[in-house]
């Protein structure tokens, strides 16, 4: 996974980033988003490579921001940004007197809480009144909350994540997302009531990356 926002911070997909990060700035100033799910319809779609990239330019504009690895079948931000995983959000689901397990990132302003120890039913522990004082409890901490949740397709995950957040950003991979895949990820976030603030698209040919980005 690529930190590109990091490695090439000049690039048109950086500027696509911070693109992003504007947007969902002024989505609602009545409402401002604080906390935000990002999930996508299948695998492979880029969600978490688009979580860890926006992360990093929230924090770069001097939000405090934690990024929350909630992807509990299949975690890898610990991995990139090369933190342990012995302990994190199923940690702390299981014992709430332990202080958030928050790993530095090496980026100002950036923390992020890995996802801890595989649990073997994900969606129940999502869905628990235990991740709502989580949440609670990191919006005490931070200016933003930006989860990483499974795709919405084949689990309930992003869904029950979704209705305890402020809203949830679908991310479509150009060229690979199906058409019915996207249209079944919208109508399942809809049916439970989530709030879809919007789409942003990866995968662009460069020459749309930053017109492009954000729908």
């Amino acid at each position: 996974m690529n930190l590109i926002t990091l490695t090439d911070p000049r690039s048109p997909v950086s500027e696509a980033y911070r693109t992003l990060r504007t947007n969902l700035s002024f989505y609602s100033l009545d409402q401002p988003i604080t906390t935000l799910v990002v999930t996508s319809p299948a695998p492979n779609e880029g969600k978490s490579t688009t979580i860890a990239n926006l992360a990093v330019t929230m924090a770069q504009s001097g939000r405090r921001t934690i990024l929350v690895d909630c992807d509990l079948r299949r975690p890898s931000l610990h991995e990139v940004f090369g933190v342990s995983n012995d302990v994190g959000l199923t940690t702390m689901i299981l014992d709430e007197e332990q202080p958030p397990a928050l790993r530095e990132t090496g980026v100002d302003n950036l923390w992020l809480l890995p996802s801890g120890p595989k649990p073997p039913n994900p969606a129940d522990l999502l869905g628990s009144r235990q991740v709502d004082r989580v949440i609670e409890r990191l919006s005490d901490q931070a200016d933003m909350i930006l989860i990483d949740a499974p795709p919405v397709i084949g689990v309930t995950d992003a869904v029950v994540l979704g209705v305890k957040v402020d809203g949830v950003l679908l991310v479509i991979s150009a060229g690979e997302t199906r058409r019915e895949h996207a249209e079944r990820a919208k109508e399942l976030l809809e049916k439970a009531n989530v709030r879809i603030i919007g789409a942003a698209l990866t995968n662009a040919p460069r020459e749309t990356t930053i017109n492009g980005y954000y729908e």
